[in-house]
Parts: C-alpha cells; sequence; structure tokens
C-alpha cells in the first residue's frame, strides 16, 4: 500500500510567522483515514494557526499540505474538509435554516434528515437568527453543521466552548456513535482534554508551535504511571525510564509520573519495594507533558 492510500491529509515541515511570533515551528502531522484524533494543547500552542493552514485558511510560510493525494495550493478550499471554527463566520442576521442551507449546498455528503433530527437534539429554533443565539448555542449550530456535512475529513476547534456538562457529552456521544455507522476523520482541537479521552483514537500535543508527543490513545493510557514510595527505592525503579514530572511526597518519600512501559516485572520488583503504582489521568499527563517541555526548552 503506498503513503497515498495510507493517510487522507498530511502537513510537512510546516512554519507560520507572524511578525517575529513563531506561530507554527517546522511541524509535520499525518491524518489517517476513518480515525478521531485529538489535537491537544493549552491556548497559544498554535492550534487554531495550524487547522487554518491545514484547510487553506490560511497559508503556511513554508512546508507542503496534501489532502486526499492533492497538493493544497494558496487559495485552494478542500471541498472534502469540514472546518467548524471556534469562531464561526456565520452571517449575523441570517436564521439558522439559511445557514444549514447553504452547508448543505457546500458538502456533497450532507444528511438533511440527520441534520433535522440534530436541531431536534440540540433544541435549535431553526427560524432564530445567529444574532440572537448565545455562544453555546452558536457552537451547537457549528457542531451540526460539522455532524451532518459527514465531510471525509472534519476538523472541530474547541467545539463545546458555551456548552453545559450534559450538552458536551450528548455532543461526544453523538460524534461518537456517527463516525461508527460513517466512517470519517475527524480531528478535535481541545484544552478541555479528559472529555473527549474516550472518544480519541491517536493524540497529538502541541506546544509552542510543535508537536510534542504522537501516539495512540490508548498507548497513552497504558504507558502513564504515577510511582510513589521510598524515595531511594522510586529512584532506582525510575532508572532509564522517561519521568515527564517528579516531586517529594512527604517524609522520605518521592512521586513521579512515567511516561513508558511497565511491565510484570517491574511490577513485582515495585511491589518488593513497598512502591505503588497507579495510572495517571490524561489531564495530569499532558500538563507534566507541556511542563517537561518547557524545562527542556
Amino acid at each position: 500500500m503506498n503513503r497515498e492510500t495510507e493517510t487522507i491529509l498530511t502537513g510537512t515541515h510546516l512554519n507560520k510567522s507572524f511578525g517575529k511570533h513563531d506561530a507554527v515551528c517546522n511541524l509535520d502531522l499525518v491524518l489517517e483515514p476513518d480515525t478521531i484524533y485529538g489535537l491537544f494543547g493549552r491556548n497559544g500552542a498554535g492550534k487554531t494557526t495550524l487547522l487554518d493552514m491545514l484547510t487553506g485558511s490560511s497559508f503556511p510560510g513554508s512546508g507542503e499540505i496534501t489532502v486526499s493525494g492533492k497538493r493544497l495550493h494558496m487559495g485552494d478550499t478542500p471541498r472534502d474538509i469540514c472546518y467548524v471554527r471556534e469562531r464561526n463566520l456565520f452571517i449575523r442576521n441570517a436564521k439558522i435554516m439559511e445557514i444549514l442551507e447553504v452547508a448543505s449546498a457546500y458538502h456533497k455528503y450532507w444528511d438533511w434528515a440527520f441534520a433535522h433530527e440534530l436541531v431536534k437534539i440540540f433544541k435549535l429554533n431553526p427560524n432564530k437568527k445567529i444574532s440572537q443565539l448565545s455562544r453555546g448555542m452558536e457552537s451547537m449550530v457549528g457542531n451540526l453543521i460539522g455532524l451532518a456535512s459527514r465531510a471525509p475529513i472534519t476538523l472541530f476547534d474547541e467545539p463545546v466552548l458555551g456548552l453545559d456538562v450534559l450538552m458536551r457529552e450528548k455532543f461526544y456521544r453523538l460524534l461518537a456513535d456517527d463516525c461508527a455507522k460513517y466512517p470519517r476523520t475527524v480531528l478535535l482541537s481541545t484544552h478541555l482534554i479528559d472529555e473527549i479521552a474516550e472518544v480519541v483514537e491517536k493524540v497529538y500535543v502541541m506546544e509552542a508551535g510543535s508537536i510534542l508527543l504522537h501516539d495512540e490513545a490508548d498507548n497513552i493510557r497504558n504507558q502513564s504511571h504515577v510511582i510513589r514510595g521510598d524515595r531511594e527505592a522510586v529512584l532506582a525503579f525510575k532508572e532509564g525510564k522517561r519521568v515527564i514530572h517528579q516531586e517529594s511526597d512527604g517524609n522520605n518519600d518521592l512521586l513521579a509520573a512515567i511516561y513508558d512501559k511497565i511491565g510484570d516485572a517491574d511490577r513485582a520488583k515495585a511491589a518488593e519495594q513497598g512502591i505503588s503504582i497507579t495510572g495517571l489521568p490524561l489531564q495530569k499527563f499532558f500538563a507534566y507533558l507541556i511542563e517537561e517541555g518547557d524545562r527542556v526548552g
């Protein structure tokens, strides 16, 4: 199988600057067909700049972007992509239904039956103008378009801003269920990591315009650990492993966050030495990873 059939979107050596600020720095990214990705990073990491480039909304200072096997050129708007922005560019005086009609004309896989169903699920009044909507309801209009478009590539930039917990969970559940029925590539860009941990299959972590980590979500879960115990025992145990955080845990104890494989032999050794091994919550993992990047930088 050649590279074009293995990937649906690639970004190679991407750079983008605004004046003296480097927003994206020599970044590589590959998206495979029918996969849900998470793009994580704190505010200002360069996530939106990257999405703008991948969708033709902005052009890189250098580097190459390929969508569905075709190189993206200045001014191109890929028809296979649906981009749901953090701040939508909807006409403020347009009604919700008018916005959906425009979207349906642009996206060739648009599903009107699903769109009408989502209007009811999200409790949207199709005759309301965009200017009359709350921040959360405006987000849901964008999310509705992203779901109903059934585009081969759908990019969501902070899709749940302004939504309460129940509505956020409903959106993620709908996304996962619909992608199971109609497989496609989805990239969710957010800083709300724990909320989408069960939805995403692969992860990119972005910081200061670069990719800190690219891995499968299951690998991250399986290799993220917190070890606690006697200081000398922990120092010996973590030798040769990637430690992303370390702190004293009272008395002579030490806590270390590790991103590495811990096998049965390691666990037996830890038990003998009174070292506890527990899972590391994803939010903590990414916070520690970014802090480590700051220290190295």
